[in-house]
């Protein structure tokens, strides 16, 4: 790696260690599950969480790097299991820059269902443009997973898909908008549990979710930031 691409990779190791802190923190995995990777700007290359490694011993210096295959370039600890769903991800989707896997409770019960989250509330509009979608059944360790998320992302509005019977993929401009995803996910999907529980929630109609959308991702917020809930 030139200059450049070393003081890069060294911010996203920093970055993407710090990322893992708030899966945990808004309860989004168990144990050692889940990840979250990046991309290097300018290069075939990703950062992404080793496998197996405690959240509380997650660091920058164990944040590996890999290429857009899924070999490990550069670190001390083989990469996350998921690294070559990751990789098809970044290959097939140019404008993506970051990619977050959870198995969080809610949100992986609808995927378990292989039922997509339908479009109830203004939150989930803002943010995922309409319902969350299911992708296909694949199994972990090759990048049948990647094909899956591609499949079912491409051309759709929504950040999330919930991987049958496994758990949620979110994509973003970034790890940190990846990450907000992932977070929201697990938000709606808590709540359109409950509307289910209570009875039947009340529609939304098209024309005000294409709204609602386009207001979040065009206006809402302050100029320079990433978007906020809220």
């Amino acid at each position: 790696m030139n200059a450049e691409a070393t003081r890069q990779v060294d911010e996203l190791r920093e970055t993407i260690a710090r990322l893992h802190h708030q899966l945990t923190r808004y309860n989004l995995v168990a144990w050692t599950s889940g990840n979250v990777s990046a991309r290097v700007p300018g290069s075939d290359l990703m950062v992404i969480k080793p496998s197996g490694v405690d959240y509380d011993d997650l660091s920058a210096a164990t944040m590996v790097v890999c290429d857009l295959d899924g070999t490990l370039v550069e670190g001390d600890f083989a990469p996350s299991s998921d690294t070559a769903a990751h990789a098809y991800v970044y290959r097939a989707m140019p404008e993506v820059g970051g990619v977050v896997h959870t198995h969080s409770a809610y949100a992986t019960a609808w995927a378990a269902r292989g039922e997509a989250i339908p479009c109830h509330l203004t939150a989930q509009a803002d943010e995922f443009g309409g319902e969350i979608p299911v992708g296909p059944f694949a199994l972990i360790g090759g990048d049948d997973i990647g094909k899956g998320i591609v499949a079912t992302l491409s051309g759709h509005r929504s950040p999330a898909v919930l991987m049958r019977n496994h758990g949620v993929f979110t994509i973003g401009r970034d790890a940190r908008a990846a990450v907000k995803a992932a977070v929201m996910c697990e938000d709606v999907a808590r709540t359109a549990h409950l509307t289910r529980v209570l009875g039947d929630p009340a529609p939304m109609a098209q024309a005000d979710i294409d709204a609602l959308h386009h207001r979040y991702q065009n206006a809402y917020g302050q100029r320079g930031t990433s978007a906020a809930t809220s």
